[in-house]
């Protein structure tokens, strides 16, 4: 039986949102001292009355929620879900950057995390030296991370501005040198968030080799936090889904993947006039967004060059001119990056009259295989922009590699957009 090396029991975090108080005693003489000469209370801000009998504008949230999940040592253990969803707060709870409002941790060895971009990172100190800093904060001995710091150089790539001060480093350089750090300096946990896409794709193959590396060989355990589907079914052995800030399922990363798409694709069927997260005026409402196939089918599944057209069902409150308006749909890819955008006016159409939807239609659809969600939009821009309706993840669509330039050859899964063209051989 694996030994359990991190393990989490009715963990919940609760956050104050607004303002949360007035200050310390402190504070309160020198307001004192401040009122008994006839001046204003020198901490307000513009507009503001000083009240330690109320809480102000604050409410509270609960961040994380009765978690519960155990590690075994050389696990690599994916965490997914939402923006807003919780991860973030997981981790920085695992690192010690934040305490617990309820529940017990109980972690079985050091931790080394990488949050967020210059995280542990003195910006006054070189890299050489935030080396040694972030090595001391392990537990390790000088010699110990002299042992390891050229690896750790060679690994970043950073040779070049190894003694320059890191503040004038890029963003990319100090992912690179922060994770080559901590995956060097031997932790028994290596926590690793989304601040991993700030690297270029040569590094970020690189790091995630380098991760897999230290759980199947250095028998290490990993949390890897990551929007990116394929990664986390590559690398991980077994992943959670956070939503709202509790657990929704535990199991393999391959079956949580799949619950997490599909959980999210069921919930882009719902009566979008039902949803509660929409933004802009509400003269104009879509109720109903479908991907057609060829034959007009409603599907969520296509292949890679097919036609497709999607159709956008609409409800008016008001009337409106329709000469005015201005659709857009908007796809986004699974690590929330917008892939291609489609605005009415840009294509130089304008609307006489709507029968109940508009559609727009794609003769090849230009995607390479993978999962991608859909944004629409509604908006007149007579004088300013005025937006009528907004609306995130209104459907979700799988698309299959196919062959694409009709060769009998699939498609290789690279790349994200398919552009029709052809070698000329002369």
């Amino acid at each position: 039986m694996s030994e359990v090396i991190l393990k989490i029991e009715n963990l919940s975090k609760q956050y104050r949102l607004g303002l949360v108080g007035t200050g310390t005693i402190s504070h309160d003489l020198n307001r004192w001292w401040h009122g008994i000469r006839g001046k204003e209370d020198p901490y307000l801000k513009i507009g503001e009355q000083n009240d330690r009998a109320s809480k102000g504008g604050s409410n509270y949230v609960w961040a994380l929620k009765d978690i519960n999940f155990e590690v075994k040592k050389g696990e690599v253990l994916g965490i997914i879900g939402k923006n807003g969803a919780g991860k973030s707060t997981l981790l920085k709870i695992l690192s010690k950057v934040t305490g617990p409002t309820t529940g017990s941790i109980k972690i079985n060895g050091r931790i080394a995390s990488l949050l967020e971009v210059g995280t542990g990172f003195h910006p006054e100190m070189t890299g050489k030296e935030n080396v040694f800093l972030n090595g001391a904060i392990l537990g390790m001995t000088k010699k110990e991370i002299n042992a390891k710091l050229d690896e750790i150089i060679e690994f970043s790539g950073c040779e070049r501005y190894i003694d320059t001060p890191v503040k004038r480093y890029s963003s990319g350089m100090k992912v690179r040198l922060a994770f080559a750090g901590a995956a060097h300096l031997e932790p028994d946990i290596l926590i690793i968030d989304e601040v991993l896409a700030v690297g270029d794709a040569e590094f970020q193959k690189k790091a995630i080799g380098k991760m897999q590396s230290i759980s199947q060989e250095g028998g290490r355990t990993v949390l890897f936090v990551s929007h990116n589907m394929t990664a986390v079914k590559n690398l991980c052995t077994s992943a959670i889904v956070l939503n709202q800030g509790e657990v929704i399922y535990t199991g393999t990363s391959d079956e949580a993947v799949h619950f997490y798409l599909n959980n999210e694709s069921q919930k882009a069927r719902i009566n979008l006039l039902e949803r509660t997260d929409r933004k802009g005026s509400g003269e104009l409402h879509f109720s109903k967004v479908e991907l057609l196939n060829k034959q007009g089918v409603s599907v969520n599944e296509i292949i890679s060059g097919d036609y497709v057209k999607f159709r956008l069902h609409l409800v008016f409150n008001k009337k409106i001119d329709c000469t005015e308006l201005i659709f857009g749909l908007v796809i986004y890819d699974t690590n929330e990056v917008k892939i291609a955008d489609f605005y009415s006016d840009e294509m130089g159409v304008v609307f006489n009259e709507i029968d109940g939807y508009v559609e727009l239609e794609l003769p090849q659809l230009m995607l390479r295989g993978g999962s991608y969600s859909v944004v629409v939009v509604v908006q007149t821009a007579k004088v300013t922009v005025k937006q009528l309706d907004l609306l995130h993840n209104v459907l979700s669509f799988t698309v299959f590699s196919g062959d694409f330039w009709d060769v009998g050859k699939i498609n290789r899964a690279t790349n994200v957009a398919l552009i029709d063209g052809k070698y000329l051989v002369k």
